[in-house]
């Protein structure tokens, strides 16, 4: 096919943002779509770039975590995303947190600044002919989401997924409340921690099991994704669920006590002002009413006052395996690529690098390239594998994880060891790879500077 030299791609979220830039510093020219504000949706509050919408963090920088090893690759790579984040951080012991308003802000800058990015307010309801990303995000437009239906063939694009409260620091009750990070891993005091002991861990979860949730049709139950189960259904699982989950107590000890409690409620800043903060793993889908009433049962948060309370909505995805080739382009048409959550990955940097490398894809057709498919080694690469090539039936989004990387030919019993010499191979293979590779060569055009300050 003859390829322009200009992509479109449709969702202004991570994806779409990184699959623009990788683009445009590159010498394309792109029309970048995004809906809101004349279509809004249920979990968006602004119509800014790249809202973060279910939490505020990445997850880990660790260099032997598969997500801060996957985070250390796009680095070398060149990510928007990922050097924004960094320039928004927040403390979060070893996570990447970022202060969501400035993050979207500078995003929102870089993207509508940019001399080769054309950005247009407009919702897309079918999709576009020529070299095309589709990085809708999991809130596609119904229309657009349709299309999509009716071009995969598939009967349901769909889970559900759900968002953790933010409660109000002032409301805090600091008597209680303590700041410390898990073995004083990171910054140390990074997280502020609600202990429980056990009689008021077991009346909480006697509390989750008989509240009242949003409702759900029982075909969708199927449908909400393992990675981020709301808290009513992890409890469901078990009394102890919880407590060895989200709610575990390991490397913190509760100063007025000097020991370990039973269960303990984590809460991560969520803004660069420390007035907000996000009750993390609290994800559920309990109705508002019954959320306040029984998150005050926590001690430390009696008085709580929350700026945003949990809910659930749907996330769209394909069947990637079915759809997809490991380049994120669809095997039935060429030119045509997915990225973002959409594409069959779950999470912030996973549907950043799904962007990067839809958007490096969409560069090397352009020019005459292959896609690239990142070496196995990789987590880049690891992730791309998935998508392609998992099982179809019953597929699930996936978050990156050392078990997609092949393993070690001659592997140490020491599991932190096992991690490490992974995360070496991997970063030594993505440099040889790098070395050859088209798509890495000083940006075509100038790069477009922009700062943290809202506009």
């Amino acid at each position: 096919m003859s390829i322009a030299k200009r992509v479109t791609i449709v969702g202004g979220g991570l994806a779409g943002c990184e699959a623009a830039w990788q683009c445009a510093e590159r010498g394309v020219h792109v029309t970048l779509y995004e809906m809101r504000p004349v279509r809004p949706t249920a979990a968006h509050r602004t119509d800014r770039l790249a809202e973060l919408v279910c939490s505020n963090s990445f997850k880990s920088l660790a260099p032997t975590s598969a997500h801060g090893l996957i985070k250390a690759e796009m680095q070398q790579v060149g990510s928007l995303i990922l050097r924004t984040a960094h320039q928004a951080r927040l403390p979060a012991g070893e996570a990447l947190a970022v202060d969501r308003e400035q993050f979207a802000a500078a995003i929102d800058a870089a993207i509508s600044g940019h001399p080769l990015i054309e950005l247009c307010r407009e919702e897309v309801t079918s999709i576009p002919d020529g070299l095309t990303i589709l990085a809708t995000g999991p809130l596609c437009s119904p229309p657009l989401a349709e299309a999509i239906i009716a071009f995969s063939g598939e009967s349901n694009l769909a889970f559900y997924d759900a968002i953790s409260p933010i409660v109000d620091g002032e409301s805090i009750d600091w008597d209680v409340a303590f700041r410390a990070s898990r073995y004083d891993k990171g910054g140390g005091a990074d997280y502020v921690n609600c202990p429980m002991d056990r009689e008021t861990y077991e009346a909480f979860i006697d509390e989750v099991l008989a509240a009242t949730a949003a409702d759900m049709h029982d075909f969708d139950r199927e449908l909400v994704f393992e990675g981020c189960l709301p808290i009513e259904e992890m409890a469901l699982r078990g009394r102890d669920t919880l407590r060895f989950g989200p709610m575990k107590p390991v490397g913190l000890i509760d100063p007025r006590t000097g020991r370990r409690a039973w269960a303990v409620v984590q809460l991560r800043q969520d803004n660069l002002a420390a007035t907000h903060w996000s009750m993390v793993g609290f994800q559920n889908r309990l109705k508002w009413g019954e959320q306040q009433r029984i998150f005050r049962m926590i001690p430390g948060l009696q008085n709580a006052e929350f700026v945003k309370l949990g809910f659930m909505h749907r996330n769209t995805y394909i069947n990637a395996p079915r759809m997809l080739s490991e380049s994120f382009q669809s095997k039935s048409r060429s030119g045509l690529f997915f990225a973002g959550q959409i594409s069959g990955v779950e999470g912030y940097t996973e549907s950043t690098a799904s962007g990067m490398i839809a958007g490096l894809g969409a560069w090397s057709l352009i020019h005459g390239y292959e896609p690239p498919v990142f070496p196995s080694e990789t987590a880049l690469g690891s992730l791309q594998r998935y998508v392609a090539n998992a099982d179809p039936n019953g597929y699930q989004p996936t978050n990156i994880a050392f078990g997609l990387i092949p393993p070690l030919d001659d592997p140490p019993r020491s599991k932190a060891e096992r991690k490490r010499m992974l995360a070496e191979r991997a970063l030594s293979s993505l440099s040889a790879y790098l070395c050859g590779a088209p798509f890495h060569e000083p940006p075509r055009t100038n790069s477009v500077e922009f700062s943290l300050e809202a506009r």
